[in-house]
């Protein structure tokens, strides 16, 4: 059984370097997408503070479609180019947004969230699998040190798929 304790970090660094061991052991062994990023995304959501979304959105081949997540109900799809995750997608670069209002395209899944950061994750071919997804509902939540965190558990996460 996998055990959640809530700890006090001196850093977001160690925040984050403790998250990527997390997910290491909790997905080490399964081989099904679905059940580790559903793991993933309730690990993420339950430790990180003033969440209010997070979680997948898979490529179909077309769009992204959402997938395995923690919070409200969201957008089903996504088209690529379009909002924050659809730029991540395209760009293939990691999108993190300050203030969700000031994003030109922005979708708003949920009128809570007021910031956003979205990784896309990319196969070792280069192919896209999709984007993780984080909001909150505090503007200004993220910064630097969540993108190279956010970047590194997402690496754990794809480094388990091969």
């Amino acid at each position: 059984m996998f055990h959640l304790s809530p700890e006090t970090f001196a850093s977001k660094t160690a925040h984050y370097a403790s998250l990527a061991d997390q997910a290491r052991h909790l997905i080490a062994g399964e081989p099904d997408l679905i059940a580790n990023a559903a793991n993933f995304s309730a690990l993420v959501f339950h430790s990180l503070p003033q969440l209010n979304w997070a979680g997948f959105y898979l490529f179909d081949g077309t769009e992204l479609v959402v997938g395995p997540f923690q919070g409200k109900p969201a957008c089903i799809r996504i088209p690529i180019g379009s909002g924050v995750c659809g730029t991540a997608a395209r760009t293939r670069r990691t999108q993190v947004v300050q203030d969700v209002n000031q994003f030109d395209g922005h979708i708003p899944c949920d009128s809570a969230s007021q910031s956003e950061i979205v990784v896309p994750l990319t196969r070792a071919d280069g192919s896209l699998l999709g984007v993780w997804d984080v909001d909150s509902p505090v503007t200004g939540r993220f910064d630097e040190d969540d993108r190279a965190g956010m970047e590194a558990i997402c690496r754990v996460f794809m480094e388990h798929l091969g």
